[in-house]
């Protein structure tokens, strides 16, 4: 099968999902009003609630949402064949990832911009908050560890991309820097950002740089987990310092690496005529994790994430210039992120083998597809851009500097979102050295997820993968599913049909709560007795989420309705604060005033 064949009709399945299946959610589902004053209106302070264009916030909410995880996912899940893992990503984009992203973008927005954490207390009960705050402590511990590894592993296997990487730090500080002190906008200094990190690569390709000597001196056997060690360092650093110094303006660059690696993509499959040389359905070996439900919870970001209700909820809705801008923001920014695992499968099975017996080889077994999926998208993406005439040692220098680069930017703001959970946690069970003591508090985030990632077992490859990425997919859908359930109970208040967000809540309880019981019961076969408790701890919390989710919907079903555009508690009315005044976008508000302007 040609994969541009296979891209185009995935383009259009995306393309008809936002045309039509999300214009029926923004007028019969979600009610959006134009009229409606938003939070960064009537909150408008010039740093967090700022006003923005859509198509700058859409930019930010990209840039956020999107890590490594829709590109591992996907590239670990064609072990079950690309024909699976292509429709999952499609119809869980459709169907799923865009209700729940642009669902938590609006609930958000009609509650004051807060989080969804916050609301899960306020729309369903205060035990639901409390499971929220535990689900994203597991959800963010597990975020951390895999990324931590993802990108020590990248390190380990292209020593090329060590100096772009890690000269990105001051480049971006040095951005970050000069748009502060001239109050410019961020656009021109980030393209110039993107076009040194690429001069970097030559350098890096030059002076490759391996910490196998240093791995060796310090009796470590994998050089991976000195990597991993050094990353930890530098997250607990960087996730204490204002977030303008490196996270903004690092994303600021960032953004542009995304749409040029999907570009790159999409052009080298055109130009080099790739053909798909993994089987539509694979016939797995005996052993291997069965196909429901673990395809589902494998690819996870690919087709829908909670974590992106922690930003549609977080710093999206605090910038959304109008309602109605919602719906673009929102429901792209999802199809952003499954093109983004399209990209992702494509390269693992058109631009990594040139035959089918090449494919076999790369994927033989689920751990071995599990730990080689970073490097098999890495190497994907280099002969796709190779196609375009870079050479391949460059191009796949570039592929990793993207992988590695998306990654690191989720591990800085997993680690800093970490801490807030944790002195959350502090605060509601009392211990107050933890709730008010930021090095504390920094050192608890990061020690947790690092003593996950250096957990002995499996070897290089399978552990990791094969199992710390199921439990973080896992969680990550537990996450989604209590989001959803929160959009649900609002629609109904409103009055309006919620099916449209109950089936995909129903689905990803259901298999989440199979893969949890699977999982454990291979655990304790196997002797796992960190990976045990963990998992049973998990169900359990997939339990209540069941519990809590259908106690609310039978209440809002026996509550009286709220119509749709009118009720004082943020179901659809108005604010008071200003009709009068009219919504602009970010340009037209004098951004010379802020140095970011909610361009984060």
């Amino acid at each position: 099968m040609p994969a541009f064949v296979v891209a185009a009709v995935v383009g259009v399945l995306f393309f008809l999902g936002y045309r039509y299946y999300s214009r029926y959610l923004a007028r019969k589902v979600y009610a959006l009003d134009p009229a409606f004053v938003t939070p960064a209106h009537e909150f408008n302070d010039g740093n967090d609630y700022v006003p923005t264009n859509k198509h700058v916030l859409f930019g930010h909410h990209f840039t956020s949402v999107a890590g490594a995880a829709p590109i591992v996912g996907p590239a670990i899940a064609v072990f079950w064949g690309w024909g699976p893992a292509l429709a999952w990503i499609v119809l869980g984009t459709i169907f799923a990832a865009g209700v729940h992203d642009f669902g938590s973008l609006v609930v958000s927005a009609r509650h004051k911009a807060k989080s969804i954490g916050t609301l899960a207390g306020e729309v369903i009960n205060g035990r639901a908050r409390r499971l929220f705050l535990v689900i994203i402590f597991f959800l963010l511990t597990l975020v951390n560890a895999v990324f931590a590894v993802v990108i020590g592993n990248l390190f380990v296997a292209n020593p090329g991309a060590v100096i772009p990487i890690v000269l990105e730090i001051p480049l971006a500080i040095g951005i970050g820097q000069y748009i502060y002190k001239t109050r410019s906008s961020a656009l021109l200094p980030s393209i110039v950002g993107v076009l040194v990190l690429y001069a970097l690569i030559l350098v890096g390709n030059a002076f490759p740089i391996s910490l196998d000597g240093l791995a060796e001196a310090l009796g470590v056997e994998q050089t991976r987990n000195v990597w991993v060690v050094l990353l930890f360092a530098y997250t607990w650093i960087a996730s204490r310092i204002p977030v303008w110094v490196l996270l903004q303006p690092r994303d600021y660059i960032n953004s542009h690496q995304l749409f040029i690696a999907l570009g790159v993509i999409a052009l080298g499959i055109i130009v080099g005529l790739n053909v798909i040389q993994a089987p539509v359905v694979n016939d797995v070996p005996e052993g291997s994790p069965n196909f429901f439900p673990f395809l589902f919870i494998t690819i996870a970001c690919g087709a829908i994430s909670g974590f992106h209700s922690l930003v549609s909820s977080g710093t999206s809705s605090k910038q959304l210039d109008k309602e109605t801008d919602a719906r673009y923001v929102g429901y792209m920014g999802a199809v952003g992120e499954g093109s983004l695992a399209t990209g992702s499968v494509l390269a693992a099975t058109a631009g990594v083998a040139a035959s089918q017996a090449d494919w076999d080889a790369l994927y033989p077994d689920f751990a071995t597809a599990s730990g080689g999926a970073a490097g098999n998208f890495v190497n994907g993406v280099a002969q796709f851009a190779n196609n375009l005439a870079i050479p391949l040692d460059l191009a796949t220098i570039f592929a990793a500097v993207v992988v590695i680069s998306f990654a690191a930017t989720t591990m800085d703001t997993g680690v800093r979102l970490q801490r807030y959970v944790v002195q959350e946690i502090g605060e509601l069970a009392g211990i107050k050295p933890l709730a008010r003591n930021l090095t504390l508090a920094t050192t608890v985030a990061v020690v947790i997820p690092l003593v996950m990632a250096l957990l002995p077992g499996g070897g290089e490859a399978g552990y990791t993968f094969g199992v710390l990425w199921q439990l973080f997919g896992t969680t990550n859908q537990l996450t989604a599913g209590l989001a959803l359930a929160v959009v649900a109970v609002w629609v109904v208040r409103g009055g309006r049909n919620p099916v449209a967000v109950l089936v995909p809540l129903v689905f990803l309880l259901v298999m989440t709560s199979w893969a949890l019981v699977v999982n454990l019961r291979n655990f304790v076969q196997a002797g796992q007795w960190v990976l045990a408790p963990l998992d049973a701890i998990i169900f359990v919390l997939a339990v209540w989420l069941v519990v809590e989710a259908a106690l609310a919907l039978r209440g809002a079903y026996r509550q009286p309705r709220v119509p749709s555009g009118g009720g004082p508690t943020g179901t659809g009315a108005p604010s008071a604060v200003s009709k009068a005044n009219p919504s602009s976008p970010v340009e037209s508000r004098g951004d010379e005033r802020r140095p970011d302007d909610g361009r984060r």
